[in-house]
């Protein structure tokens, strides 16, 4: 068992059970070199499913819409995501899904979290469910969810809310700043690479980094799913009571989508950076809620589609770049 502030009121407790998976797992391939194959063993990135199950006290006549009901749970307890996961900070990607979706505000609101107990499944699965259990006496409304509580490692969330429905969500306000250096910016995906240890072993997985304002890396999660990488990043954030993330930078592989940019503003990023490119919806965000995006960074240039006020560049008297000055609408 492993406690946060023990005793405390912010207190989270998390309960192992069963084997927990390896992040990596071992195959044997064919290696065909000049026209002949040879049999070798490779690591690859291993890749399982996570379903996220909530708890709370009984629920009242009225209440809340279930989202997903399995056999035998109970009026308190229902499965809100199923997700395909690369093993390992699993509570971490719970938490930060949890606050993306605009479920749990604080960590004061999770009692605990545990992998299942379920007697009816094999103790090597029991690793796949994670069970969370939450002050509240009844759960949360979880309508929003019911139509795209299954996930996966490509696109995420299904049928995401519109840039309307995450204004009434209520997403934090992002404060202007930092002013950062381009040449900080440039360093970003170099020092991605570096702290990407399993993908250094599998070639086969996304990445998503917090740094400071000075090029900082702080910390870095890693995924089958850039989605599942940022929810990693944002729940150590979330536990860690870090949150906002005002003044950071968030550091993607690959694109940035709208539901890259969704969880980053919920958790109050103000620059979102990636080494490719972004989606149409990813950039009317950014537009829409004050965020600066980058996209194409490699080398010794990158773009800006959004927020070029947080980059410390000159820009000639009357020269304000379109980009950064048009709305959403404008797409």
């Amino acid at each position: 068992m492993e406690a946060l502030d023990p005793g405390g009121p912010r207190s989270i407790v998390y309960f192992l059970v069963g084997l927990r998976p390896e992040s990596t797992s071992d195959a044997e391939v064919w290696v065909v070199e000049e026209g002949s194959p040879h049999v070798r063993r490779d690591a690859i990135a291993t890749e399982e499913p996570l379903e996220i199950r909530l708890t709370a006290g009984r629920r009242e006549p009225g209440g809340p819409v279930p989202v997903f009901t399995r056999r035998g749970q109970t009026a308190r307890e229902r499965t809100v995501a199923i997700t395909m996961r690369t093993p390992g900070a699993d509570f971490e990607l719970v938490a930060g899904f949890l606050h993306g979706e605009g479920i749990v505000r604080s960590r004061e609101e999770i009692v605990g979290m545990s992998h299942c107990s379920d007697r009816d499944l094999d103790e090597d699965k029991r690793y796949n469910v994670v069970q969370v259990d939450l002050r509240h006496d009844v759960l949360p409304d979880l309508a929003s969810l019911e139509r795209h509580f299954y996930t996966t490692s490509a696109c995420g969330v299904c049928g995401k809310a519109s840039l309307d429905s995450l204004k009434i969500r209520g997403c934090p306000v992002i404060v202007p700043g930092p002013i950062v250096d381009p040449a900080v910016i440039r360093s970003l995906p170099e020092k991605l690479r570096a702290g990407q240890g399993i993908f250094s072993a599998t070639g086969g997985l996304h990445a998503a980094a917090l740094f400071d304002a000075e090029g900082n890396l702080l910390a870095l999660r890693e995924d089958v799913g850039r989605h599942n990488a940022l929810d990693k990043l944002v729940g150590w954030a979330f536990l860690e009571g870090r949150l906002p993330l005002s003044g950071h930078i968030v550091m993607v592989s690959g694109r940035s989508s709208f539901e890259i940019l969704q969880k980053s503003l919920m958790a109050g990023a103000p620059m979102v950076c990636a080494v490719s490119a972004p989606s149409s919806l990813a950039v009317a965000l950014a537009r829409e809620f004050g965020m600066s995006l980058i996209g194409f960074l490699r080398g010794e240039r990158f773009n800006v589609y959004a927020g070029l006020e947080r980059v410390r560049v000159a820009v000639a008297a009357g020269e304000a770049p379109s980009p950064a000055a048009r709305g959403a609408g404008d797409l």
